[in-house]
């Protein structure tokens, strides 16, 4: 029994391949099934946040608007 992998046979590749790739499809599918699964009205809604007039402040602590 050798525990490298660089001397391993085709079969044990293979089996680390498929390994590999049901792990990350599960990862996947855990991950998209928990973020649809959990839509329990917590949608957010962006707001729209109008700017003010301009002010510029001097070092003499007074703003002045324009």
């Amino acid at each position: 029994m050798n525990h490298s992998i660089y001397s391993a046979d085709r079969a044990t590749h293979l089996k680390i391949v498929v390994v590999a790739l049901v792990a990350g499809i599960a990862v996947a599918g855990f991950g998209i099934t928990a973020r649809s699964g959990s839509d329990e009205g917590l949608t957010q809604t962006a707001r729209v946040i109008k700017a003010g007039k301009p002010v510029v402040i001097t070092s003499s602590n007074a703003s002045l608007v324009r």
